[in-house]
């Protein structure tokens, strides 16, 4: 059986490389990764950075959009890179450990990235209230800070707004509030009662805001109507800098690439405002939740904890809730990269009664007809599949026939399979991304010192030389930058050859994920420089 199985799984890769050759001058013409300059035809290779903004510096605790923002918008621009990766930009708590993977809402910006160096250039805050919340630049986010600095400055902005009725962005907000009442009227409410129920989620509030009883929403509304004005300012104001942001990056043929989570919070304004379309019970508790079965990260495997989507219902609605989260991420970023893709082939669905991921049982997903749905709304979908993970054939043949680009991750190849390994460089087909690692995984140099002898046995043997600890971050990097994948993107902290201290995220741990930031000048121009090299040796400039 199990020689049969690997057989059918070596015949469904070759199959893959074969669409993939028979398809690239199509795939060429019609998706072209990097936005073209001028008339000039761009290189099909490319490169970037993945770097989240929390993890810029600033004085205010974490990263947000202001001058760090641009400044490494600059710096990629120099070093030739034409990509920045983001992960997922929706508001965090402190309940769900600040993951961006657990966001309160699947529509709404995280108004903490919100820049008060820009408030003070559109008129709204002084010089002078900035430097009274000034936070030491340290190498970690300080998530708990910068809630309440932002909380005070933004209050503070919203005075200085009310004062000034004839500014244009009176008439700008006015005109962001009737464009996005899709979901930011659902969200402020939700913000509001969280805000009441002092934090506590929304299947423990009271009956008739737990199910949403339209006359005490209205009543809620009447009764509040300056903080709901308030929360529509805030993510008026987060969609404005973001969009600045965009352009500026735009305009230096920089791509922006988001990250769209499979699932989104039990405890958010999607769940609660939607619960038709989650498999949950007639007072909003869940029956079915989410996560993924014993692998390298976990031998009880991942409980998510998020709700499992009710697929029947939404087919009925014609995909409409995806539809607007889509079209939101469509709008955010230049293409976007669908986190664990594998769950719209089949999902991995546990009882909520469950205490680990141990017992549950794969669940067929949407398929092919939820993208056809897609493609018809949208046509291009420039989408990435995340292919990670445990992945059978029916993943890959879905992914591919939508031509979306999968990825490919170093860090996986140098086991005992490193020859037949699809991460290993000799296996990349063109139509990939690959990186030295992701948000999930170890730094390069920490992975050389935690992950074991195996893995630096085998890396050695491909390189053909033994390699230091020094060494092995951009060793990999060159690696990556020399595949065929059209297009490479490094971890910043494996550039600066960062250890285990820099891990964005460690799976299945519960506490000290996505604290990782940047110090100011810890980007220099050694750095820069070897980015540029690179760039130009391997032909992705």
């Amino acid at each position: 059986d199990d020689i049969l199985s690997a057989g059918e799984d070596l015949i469904s890769l070759q199959k893959a490389a074969l669409v993939e050759q028979l398809l690239l001058r199509e795939l060429f013409a019609e998706r072209p990764f990097a936005i073209i300059r001028g008339n000039a035809i761009p290189n099909e290779r490319g490169a970037g950075l993945l770097l989240h903004l929390s993890s810029l510096p600033s004085a205010f605790g974490i990263g947000d959009m202001g001058p760090e923002a641009r400044n490494f918008a600059d710096l990629l621009e120099r070093s030739y890179q034409k990509y920045w990766q983001l992960l997922p930009l929706h508001p965090v708590e402190e309940g769900q450990g600040y993951s961006p993977y657990s966001a309160t809402s699947g529509m709404a910006g995280n108004t903490w990235f919100i820049s008060a160096e820009l408030l003070v250039e559109d008129g709204l805050l002084s010089q002078e209230d900035l430097e009274d919340h000034f936070l030491p630049q340290q190498g970690i986010s300080d998530y708990s800070a910068a809630a309440s600095i932002k909380a005070t400055l933004l209050a503070k902005a919203w005075e200085k707004f009310l004062q000034q009725s004839d500014i244009p962005l009176h008439e700008e907000w006015k005109i962001f509030c009737e464009k996005e009442k899709y979901w930011l009227n659902d969200f402020a409410c939700f913000t509001i009662l969280k805000h009441l129920h002092q934090s506590q989620p929304w299947y423990e509030w009271p009956d008739h805001f737990r199910l949403r009883d339209e006359q005490a929403l209205l009543q809620l509304q009447n009764e509040h109507d300056d903080h709901f004005r308030k929360i529509q300012w805030e993510q008026f104001l987060f969609a404005r800098q973001w969009h600045a942001l965009k352009t500026y990056c735009n305009q230096k043929g920089i791509s922006l690439i988001g990250d769209i989570p499979f699932y989104v919070s039990y405890d958010s304004a999607d769940v609660w405002a939607n619960r038709e379309i989650f498999k949950l019970d007639e007072k909003g508790r869940r029956k079915g939740v989410a996560g993924v079965p014993p692998d390298a990260f976990s031998s009880d495997g991942q409980l998510w904890g998020m709700p499992v989507f009710r697929w029947d219902v939404l087919k009925r609605s014609g995909y409409q809730w995806w539809i607007d989260r889509l079209k939101k991420n469509f709008e955010l970023f230049d293409m976007v990269r669908l986190d664990h893709f594998r769950a719209f082939s089949a999902y991995w669905e546990v009882s909520a009664r469950e205490e680990t991921a141990r017992n549950g049982k794969w669940i067929k997903g949407p398929g092919a007809q939820f993208f056809k749905a897609m493609k018809e709304h949208f046509g291009e979908l420039p989408l990435i599949a995340e292919d990670l993970g445990e992945i059978d054939a029916p993943v890959y043949q879905l992914r591919d026939k939508f031509l979306f680009p999968g990825m490919k991750v170093l860090q996986f190849a140098f086991g005992e399979d490193v020859g037949t390994s699809p991460h290993s460089p000799h296996n990349h087909g063109v139509h990939y991304l690959v990186y030295t690692g992701t948000h999930d995984n170890n730094t390069t140099r920490g992975w050389w010192r935690q992950d074991g002898s195996a893995s630096r046995h085998y890396l050695e043997q491909y390189l053909g030389r033994a390699v230091s600890e020094d060494e092995v971050p951009d060793a990999l990097c060159r690696m990556a930058y020399a595949s065929v994948a059209r297009v490479a993107i490094l971890p910043v902290q494996d550039v600066l050859g960062l250890d285990q201290v820099a891990r964005m995220n460690q799976p299945a741990a519960g506490a000290g994920n996505w604290m990782w930031r940047l110090l100011p000048g810890q980007i220099n121009e050694e750095t820069e420089r070897k980015l540029k090299h690179w760039t130009a040796l391997y032909n992705r400039r």
